[in-house]
């Protein structure tokens, strides 16, 4: 008798519990609508601390358009879905470019922006936003046989290819020769500035698809320079990164999403030489007519080096996945932006198991395409609606680094200035 009361009082306060636990985030919930932004002193706050790191939502958002487009198993609403989609990333691309073009008139501190060790390596991640809005337009709109859109895609291009050698050559610099880093604090960001002339390099072969004659011969051979200038610095900066997580472990929690990044340096290296092998062997035999095997050459060995670094991307995926259970096992991984490299890189993978499965018929690799493609989606929406959220509260949007910022730009000015004083 006395143990069935008990039982039923503890059932009768284990349900008080729950309906007091409902209660509370409902009313929580209720209290971050009706107060937007209420993490911010001023509305002003939401431009001075609007960084490019949200460059990457449409980085994001736009791999995963064209992993439903080119999803293994055909469903017509996919295609529309998808297409929505790439609109939606349209917009993020135009509303991200302007606000962070409000910034840097506002308040004029780019050149601040470029000296820090963190931000500035966010700066890359614009010129693959803007990839992202080609690849779609390509791939979109070819079936179609729209008259205006390879001289548009080509243009479009050429524009990006300007903005990502600038991020490759400045960017890097700056880090040589005035950003202060201690090894300790170095992440896989780093690889942020470098990496977008390789996911040109992949965008230039789509857009060569849609041309013919000199203009194909040349956008081919550009792209594989690009390929070359990319995938090389990357290797290095790599191995550095090995280094580092060798000797110092793994990134801090709230950074530990950044171990994805390898992943899309190799996948989209697999994804493009891949693809610009197809279109070699297209467009050499008739462009470069004293090198007669040179398409077949470039197409075989486009496949052969996309499934070597197709392979050792499978490593980085296993050991980022690790990592980011380990981190989470220790502790919690706070939300932020840098949760959208966990999309991009992990796209870039599938991008590439898409094309290794178009060349070999494999099985294996739709499988593994589907099964990907469906949580890649589906980690997409759990970070959009974070990413909402915590916008719409204004937490993503703390000009949290404005102070740091200013002080390590009039440290970095003062010992230009002074050099004789620096050790």
């Amino acid at each position: 008798m006395l143990s069935r009361l008990a039982k039923e009082h503890s059932e009768g306060t284990l349900n008080d519990s729950i309906v007091s636990t409902r209660r509370t985030r409902a009313s929580a919930t209720r209290s971050i609508i009706q107060h937007p932004m209420c993490e911010l002193d001023t509305l002003r706050d939401v431009i001075r601390g609007f960084s490019p790191a949200w460059f990457t939502v449409s980085m994001g958002t736009g791999i995963v358009s064209m992993l439903l487009y080119g999803f293994p198993y055909e469903w017509s609403p996919l295609k529309y879905i998808a297409m929505g989609i790439a609109l939606l990333d349209l917009l993020t691309f135009v509303v991200t470019l302007v606000l962070f073009t409000w910034r840097l008139v506002q308040y004029r501190d780019f050149f601040n922006i470029l000296l820090h060790p963190q931000m500035s390596m966010s700066l890359g991640a614009a010129p693959m936003a803007f990839t992202t809005l080609i690849t779609s337009i390509v791939t979109i709109l070819a079936p179609y046989e729209v008259a205006w859109m390879p001289t548009l895609a080509l243009v479009l291009w050429c524009i990006n290819i300007v903005f990502a050698v600038l991020s490759f050559l400045a960017i890097p610099f700056l880090v040589t020769s005035h950003q202060k880093h201690a090894f300790e604090n170095v992440n896989a960001t780093l690889l942020l500035p470098v990496v977008p002339t390789v996911v040109t390099s992949s965008a230039g072969a789509l857009v060569a698809s849609v041309h013919s004659g000199t203009t194909a011969v040349a956008v081919v051979l550009i792209s594989y320079a690009l390929w070359a200038i990319g995938v090389g610095i990357s290797l290095m900066l790599l191995t550095f990164y090995v280094v580092r997580l060798v000797l110092h472990k793994l990134p801090p929690p709230d950074t530990i999403i950044s171990a994805f990044i390898p992943l899309g340096v190799l996948g989209q290296a697999s994804y493009a030489i891949q693809l610009m092998g197809v279109q070699a062997l297209r467009v050499f035999p008739d462009g470069l007519s004293q090198m007669t095997y040179l398409g077949e050459v470039l197409h075989d060995l486009g496949f052969f080096i996309g499934f070597l670094f197709w392979s050792l991307a499978v490593w980085w995926l296993a050991h980022a996945i690790y990592s980011v259970l380990y981190t989470r096992f220790h502790g919690p991984v706070p939300f932020n932006l840098g949760w959208w490299t966990l999309i991009f890189p992990t796209g870039s993978f599938i991008s590439s198991s898409t094309k290794l499965w178009y060349l070999t018929g494999y099985t294996f690799f739709r499988v593994l395409v589907s099964i990907m493609s469906v949580g890649v989606i589906t980690l997409w929406i759990f970070v959009t609606l974070n990413t909402i959220r915590y916008a719409w509260t204004g937490e993503l949007l703390k000009p949290i680094n404005i102070r740091h910022l200013e002080l390590h730009t009039y440290s970095e000015n003062k010992d230009i200035q002074n050099p004789e004083q620096q050790v």
